[in-house]
């Protein structure tokens, strides 16, 4: 009776640590993709300054996305809870991923280009398509300060294909990533040269 407990609560705890990690992925991603927009929402208003059109609307919206990646980071610490009372034996494994992720953030934050930008352009400069270990692996020999996880990377990937910034395609189990292209707006402008000459 005993070793079915334990059985149990084993297979629990592999699963809410699993879980976690994924959680604790996509919470990565989105604080990248936020950092991401916030950075360009600071390069839109001081170029709106430059040009002379600054609106108290615009620093509003900076001091609201100043307080979303507070709330970001609070959900970890929500889960963290649930693994240190619920991993009786495992007491190493989930606290290892909880600091990568933290000393992650940190380079990222000393104006570094973040990890959308890193892929974006890595994924344009190939010629063929890249799976996210290949992009992870990749990104890794280019930036060897930074803590690259083909997990994080697969995720950031995904949301690009999301926004249409990148393709994927599928080669039997294997997934695989190019650059989207934009053939649209360099044909475009031809054309009105053409019936204007």
């Amino acid at each position: 009776m005993t070793s079915q407990y334990i059985t149990q609560i084993t297979g629990d705890l592999e699963r809410n640590t699993k879980e976690q990690e994924r959680i604790g992925v996509e919470v990565e991603a989105l604080q990248e993709q936020l950092r991401t927009l916030q950075h360009d929402h600071t390069v839109l208003v001081n170029m709106q300054q430059a040009l002379g059109g600054a609106s108290p609307a615009a620093e509003a919206d900076t001091k609201a996305a100043v307080s979303v990646p507070r709330q970001a980071a609070a959900e970890p610490k929500q889960s963290r809870p649930k693994k240190t009372a619920a991993a009786g034996a495992g007491k190493a494994a989930p606290k290892k991923p909880a600091a990568k992720a933290s000393s992650a953030k940190t380079p990222k934050a000393a104006g570094k280009p973040s990890l959308v930008a890193l892929i974006r352009n890595h994924l344009k400069q190939q010629n063929e398509p890249r799976s996210a270990a290949e992009i992870s692996s990749a990104l890794t020999q280019a930036h060897p300060d930074r803590t690259i996880k083909t997990t994080v990377v697969r995720t950031t990937v995904e949301g690009l294909v999301a926004k249409s910034h990148a393709h994927r395609t599928k080669q039997g189990s294997s997934v695989f990533y190019t650059a989207a292209t934009a053939p649209q707006s360099t044909e475009a402008e031809p054309q009105p040269k053409a019936t204007a000459s």
